[in-house]
């Protein structure tokens, strides 16, 4: 079994930041992560607030991270991490390719997975005309009319995307308002494309081998309105990948890591938890690249003291 300074699991940007902060203390460090990138390589189109690019696609955005840690002393292991215990001063990661590694400290950077809607249809109809990727699966709409669940900021920018392809997009918010940031909804406005809906609570997703169509109800009027579509994009918000540290860690209701606000330590000794995985409103890539950087930092003056 090898053995490490420290582990830390997770490749999106507090993930990565991390490691480049770890690598430059000389800690010896593995990292460990099924792909690079998390929601910004899944999600994020054109970022327009991070500091130093006007505007740049989340997939380049990340291939720019990933190419600055491979140029530090880290290893790096493509795997998904489903066990982490704490032994003594040791802790022990095991992956789900039976591999397993041993450090004195860990960083848990395992970000979140998007939200599912819980309607009957969602899981059959997976990759048959439903998706919870723009990025990936927008081009495979060219022409044709979808739904995007959800009216936040993630709704409206995947709206903005797929009007590069698709012919008519409607935009279902279950709450009164929409929650966009007024940038977005002008965007959107301009496009002509797209069609709000609020108030509306999607019930069932329905189709043949693809989606066709899905219900949802007015939650004014209770009335269940049938809506002919081609596609549907879930964003609806997401869930922290944290399953594994369940007994290490503290969670609010959401599920979400609760830490020391300095040092992004949790209840456990020597582990500590960065970005989305946290608790906080704010999520955005610099604030969790900024997670990133104090958690390695912190775990740099864990490792001297101990």
């Amino acid at each position: 079994m090898e053995n490490y300074d420290l582990i830390i699991i997770g490749g999106g940007p507090a993930g990565v930041t991390a490691g480049i902060y770890a690598a430059r203390q000389k800690l010896n460090t593995l990292l460990i992560t099924k792909s690079f990138g998390g929601q910004v390589a899944r999600k994020a189109v054109a970022i327009e607030n991070y500091p130093g690019f006007e505007e740049i696609s989340g997939m380049e955005l990340i291939k720019k991270f990933e190419k600055h840690l491979r140029k530090q002393k880290v290893d790096i292991e493509r795997d998904e991490v489903t066990k982490l215990k704490k032994i003594g001063n040791h802790f022990f990661v095991q992956t789900k390719s039976k591999n397993r590694f041993q450090s004195k400290a860990v960083i848990v950077a395992s970000g979140a997975d998007p939200r599912p809607l819980e309607v009957p249809g969602e899981k059959e109809f997976i990759g048959k005309g439903l998706s919870y990727c723009v990025t990936c699966d927008g081009p495979l709409f060219e022409g044709k009319t979808v739904a995007v669940i959800g009216g936040g900021n993630a709704g409206f920018e995947a709206a903005i995307a797929l009007s590069n392809w698709a012919k008519k997009i409607y935009i279902l918010e279950f709450g009164e308002k929409i929650r966009a940031d007024e940038t977005n909804q002008e965007i959107v406005k301009k496009t002509g494309k797209v069609e709000v809906i609020t108030n509306a609570e999607v019930r069932e997703i329905q189709g043949a081998q693809f989606v066709n169509s899905l219900i949802y109800q007015d939650r004014k009027t209770k009335k269940e309105i049938k809506l002919p579509v081609d596609g549907i994009f879930v964003e609806i918000g997401s869930q922290p990948a944290t399953s594994f540290v369940k007994g290490l860690v503290d969670f609010n209701e959401r599920d979400e890591i609760k830490v020391e606000f300095e040092t992004f330590q949790t209840k456990t000794l020597g582990l500590f938890a960065a970005g989305d995985v946290n608790v906080g409103s704010f999520k955005q890539i610099v604030t969790a690249c900024g997670e990133g950087a104090k958690a390695a930092l912190a775990t740099y003056n864990y490792l001297r003291k101990s």
